[in-house]
């Protein structure tokens, strides 16, 4: 699977800074210093609708992420996934009597066109579940081989006892994880678990389902959780830098994914650092797929709002902030990129050598946009109220919110 193309990410003076990121898995901020290639796997889509918002917002964070890394004067090591197989989609198709696989390459098509618009850097590997399959049976093999799985009906589980090391992602007591087992694609309460919160590592062929060869497990198609473990295994191994995704993912995602790679290698952490965007809301709900509540960045894009002011509304929260969509967010990034792409637009400025500083600083603690933005926001004040003689600040200005913030002007 191909991802979208890359826009340019200019180079700017000097060398930016090293991040400090939020960690579920600790609670509390961590350096994260990678190596000359830094490494983070994102979790993707399952392509069963649009882009939204709260699509947006998570990568949106991520690519920050990348952007810093990048004027630290690193390589990055990017991967994705698509879930291009799963209940949610095969239920959409199944309503809409539309081909799961027709359902799938339309909306992952529509989410490369967004991301291109929004600027996203892409992932060197972006991966579907369908295409990881071959390296996902003998993983599944391997584990119950080990112990680790076993069989229920035909269907492969993960023993989660088999994980010394189990929620110490998401630090969650044992009610809350059933709780959200059971709202996230879990089966909690399926009788002859061992454990209720194991989660399905091969699902056995259902009738009029899709499935697949699963050597010695039978045909059938993989679970989630183990196609992301697959994939981030194949390309970064253990020990990559971050895990990310928005924050609903911690549980049990996240979880689940940490304890089947460390049981498959017998190494600990899956990932150095466990990374989390806040959710979305419309009309005081999160935006969600199920219920419908959502504000799709194709439909912005076709209403014409231009895709840098969609950018600059998500920078204005804070990546780890649940916050709502309004209007009035929308409107008050569209004034700001008319009032930055105005300042940066004349020939001379007041100098912006501090702007450059403070937008690496902001963005090193914990992606602070909001803080990076005043700092852009000050500048073109300066340059409105007063104009001045440096003749490199507009352009320096215009480079480095471009290169550090993803936003052309």
């Amino acid at each position: 699977m191909h991802a979208w193309p890359a826009s340019d990410v200019p180079a700017l003076p000097g060398e930016g800074r090293d991040l400090s990121l939020h960690d579920t898995a600790t609670g509390g901020p961590v350096a994260v210093v990678p190596g000359p290639v830094a490494r983070i796997y994102v979790c993707g889509i399952t392509p069963y609708d649009a882009t939204h918002i709260g699509h947006a917002a998570t990568y949106n964070a991520f690519d920050l992420v990348q952007r810093v890394w990048l004027d630290t004067k690193r390589q990055v090591h990017y991967v994705q996934n698509v879930t291009d197989v799963d209940d949610p989609l095969l239920e959409r198709a199944n309503v809409t009597g539309e081909d799961w696989t027709a359902l799938a390459e339309r909306e992952t098509a529509l989410f490369r066109e967004d991301m291109t618009a929004l600027r996203m850097l892409p992932p060197a590997h972006y991966i579907g579940a369908v295409e990881a399959i071959p390296g996902i049976v003998p993983l599944v093999e391997r584990l119950r081989e080990a112990g680790a799985a076993y069989e229920l009906d035909g269907d492969i589980y993960f023993s989660v006892e088999s994980d010394e090391a189990f929620g110490k992602v998401s630090r969650l007591d044992a009610a809350t994880m059933r709780m959200l087992s059971a709202e996230r694609g879990g089966d909690p309460d399926r009788p002859g678990k061992k454990n209720p919160l194991d989660p399905i590592l091969w699902l056995a062929a259902r009738e009029g389902e899709p499935s697949w060869d699963g050597g010695s497990l039978g045909p059938g198609r993989p679970g989630w959780h183990i196609e992301c473990v697959a994939i981030a295994l194949d390309h970064l191994g253990m020990g990559f830098d971050v895990q990310g995704g928005g924050s609903d993912l911690a549980f049990p995602h996240h979880e689940m994914g940490a304890s089947h790679a460390q049981v498959l290698t017998g190494e600990y952490p899956f990932a150095k650092a466990y990374v989390h965007a806040g959710m979305v809301a419309l009309h005081g709900e999160k935006m969600s797929k199920s219920k419908g509540n959502l504000v799709f960045v194709s439909d912005l894009r076709r209403e014409g709002v231009d895709p840098a002011a969609i950018r600059l509304t998500l920078l204005a929260q804070h990546y780890r902030s649940d916050w709502e969509w309004t209007d009035a967010v929308l409107a008050e990034a569209v004034a700001r990129l008319d009032r930055w792409r105005s300042a940066v637009s004349r020939p001379d400025g007041p100098p912006a050598d501090a702007v450059l500083d403070e937008i690496r600083a902001a963005l090193a603690d914990d992606l602070d946009t909001p803080r990076a933005l005043a700092a852009v926001d000050r500048w073109a004040a300066l340059q409105a109220a007063s104009g001045g003689t440096d003749a490199g600040a507009p352009g320096l200005v215009s480079r480095t919110v471009d290169a550090l913030l993803g936003v052309a002007l």
